[in-house]
């Protein structure tokens, strides 16, 4: 008869239980640790339960395109601003249609629902457009009679003239004066240093011989006289010094038209041409800090079709004197930049000026995620409270209470002590899902809301099925006649088949609803989805190693009636024994 293998283990049996038990442990602490060195010790909330801003955006056409307004642009604009929000870190926000023409944005209380609120509804159209003419951004007032020029200045000459004025007068602003920023391309860079003709931000205006200095400069021709002398009058009148007015100036203007445009801070007024480069020849744009200079900027990459355009409209503002070898970057038709440019360029390009880290972002979040098809103007914004919210969270931390106490009663009369390690796995179960939602706000801007709420509600009832069938299966072993510590091993491989397919079936429903829903629904899903992992965690890495190291103790081991494992009480059969095979006696007495 061979001799039993030596060192062979039940299937299922686990060699260091307690090994097992202490590193699942250590992980617990540095997850809490982790938490707690965040500084982010709660989940982030939803606005059902922080409260927040609720914005209706109504969709306007531009004139003559009133068909723009339609199902297709208006799933693209809530695509984009969705992309905007949670860009800027925005927790939980909700951007939804509602009816043919108004979108719904929800914006939860938190530290980026302000900057939110602001760029959700920006158009955000942006043209590279060269520079025909540059102004004061307010009209010169008329001055009386006999006064001098604003600009000119007093000089002594040789011959004694004091009072003639300076023969090379400048209509460029003041220092003071410089607009947001400036682009500057790699080949810029290398060069160092801003064209002499202008000052950085703002060109200089050379003006004309004949024409009065300070005088607002004449527009070049670029079409029939009637246009051009409309043009003119409307860019002599133009106001920038309000931000409506700015707003207003090149309002349902076309990418192939010319106007009259502000730059951003109202200081300066530029006659644009057709615009060169859209804002789709953008591939990417992101804000860095310029090392060198320790400023912000914004870089943008341009696509392929996009680069081709860029060295071809400075190869022809080039061979421009100022301030038409300059052009302008346009964003919602206002001025943010206006370069000069001494030579042919290609690739990317930055833009960059008195840019702080949050306007350096916003610029950039809003050329990353691209212009919405329509313009919106706000109907209405209204501030949520917590109150309601907070209302139904008490509500329904009082229905998961008693849930919760329902099933631990059940688990004490059914299982008795066995009931001591279910809560040990609840409780664990429950440190581990609260430590990974605060951890998961600040890294994927997940935010708990009542939907969420009821996940982990219905999660309590996931996690005890997990219990209740490794139970059952020890149970099952020990009415076979077996021992407790082999019960124990031998009932883990059939229970753990169970475990793992039950919870693929919730994780997989979790899965779909969270793909085909949107909204708090997905907060339902999500919430759902994640406990249903970390119960395969707790049952493999917790339940079963405490259950291998309590088969171990005689008060379970003994079968006491209060242990859940009584085997009277259970039925059990007698101890299994092996059959020893013994050899017949012989009957012949020949053979004997």
């Amino acid at each position: 008869m061979a001799a039993p293998k030596k060192g062979r283990r039940p299937a299922g049996a686990q060699g260091r239980p307690g090994r097992t038990l202490v590193l699942f442990l250590i992980a617990m602490v540095a997850l809490a640790g982790g938490m707690f060195a965040s500084g982010h010790n709660t989940p982030r909330l939803g606005i059902d339960l922080a409260g927040g801003t609720s914005i209706t955006l109504r969709a306007k056409a531009e004139p003559g395109q009133e068909k723009a307004i339609n199902k297709n642009n208006m799933d693209t604009a809530v695509s984009i601003m969705n992309r905007r929000v949670n860009g800027l870190g925005v927790s939980e926000a909700e951007v939804q249609t509602q009816g043919d023409r108004n979108i719904i944005v929800n914006i939860p209380k938190g530290t980026n629902s302000e900057q939110a609120r602001q760029q959700v509804g920006t158009t955000a159209k942006l043209y590279f457009r060269p520079v025909l003419t540059v102004a004061a951004g307010t009209p010169a007032k008329p001055q009386p009679s006999g006064s001098p020029s604003p600009t000119a200045s007093k000089s002594a000459g040789k011959n004694g003239d004091k009072n003639k004025p300076s023969s090379t007068p400048s209509t460029k602003p003041s220092a003071k004066s410089t607009p947001q920023g400036r682009a500057l391309t790699d080949a810029l860079k290398a060069d160092g240093k801003p064209s002499p003709k202008t000052t950085p931000g703002l060109p200089a205006t050379t003006p004309k011989p004949g024409t009065t200095p300070g005088a607002t400069p004449p527009v070049p021709p670029t079409g029939d006289a009637a246009a051009v002398a409309k043009l003119q009058k409307q860019f002599e009148g133009l106001d920038c010094s309000t931000k409506e007015s700015r707003a207003k100036a090149a309002f349902g203007s076309k990418a192939t038209d010319t106007i009259a445009a502000c730059d951003q801070t109202g200081e300066a007024k530029y006659i644009l041409g057709p615009a060169e480069i859209e804002g789709t020849d953008v591939k990417k744009a992101k804000a860095v800090i310029d090392q060198q200079r320790g400023m912000w900027i914004v870089q943008m990459d341009f696509t392929g079709k996009g680069s081709k355009k860029f060295q071809s409209i400075t190869g022809k503002l080039s061979k421009q004197q100022s301030p038409q070898n300059q052009f302008a970057i346009a964003l919602d038709n206002q001025v943010v930049s206006a370069p000069s440019v001494s030579q042919t360029l290609s690739g990317s390009a930055e833009i960059s000026g008195s840019f702080n880290q949050r306007s350096a972002n916003d610029l950039a979040n809003v050329l990353s995620y691209g212009a919405l098809p329509l313009s919106f103007e706000e109907q209405s914004v209204t501030t949520v409270t917590a109150a309601l919210g907070a209302d139904q969270l008490h509500a329904g931390l009082i229905a998961g209470a008693i849930g919760l106490a329902l099933v631990i009663l059940y688990l004490v009369l059914y299982y008795r002590g066995l009931a001591l390690v279910a809560l040990l796995s609840l409780v664990v179960s429950a440190v581990l899902t609260y430590v990974i939602m605060a951890l998961l706000g600040p890294a994927i801007n997940f935010a708990l809301n009542l939907p969420a709420v009821c996940g982990a509600i219905v999660a309590i009832g996931i996690t005890a099925d997990s219990f209740i069938v490794y139970f059952e299966r020890i149970r099952d072993e020990i009415r076979e006649g077996r021992t407790l510590r082999p019960a124990v091993e031998r009932a883990w491989p059939r229970a753990r088949r169970t475990i793992m397919v039950s919870d693929f079936v919730s994780f997989l429903a979790a899965a779909v609803l969270f793909i085909v829903t949107v909204g708090k629904v997905q907060g339902f899903a999500f919430t759902l989805g994640l406990t249903t992992l970390l119960d395969i965690v707790v049952v493999f890495l917790f339940t079963k190693p405490v259950m291998t190291l309590l088969a171990r103790k005689q008060f379970f081991a003994g079968g006491h009636p209060w242990s859940g494992l009584d085997p009277q009480r259970l039925g059990a059969k007698p101890p299994l024994r092996r059959a020893r095979r013994t050899s017949a006696a012989p009957t012949d007495p020949k053979e004997a």
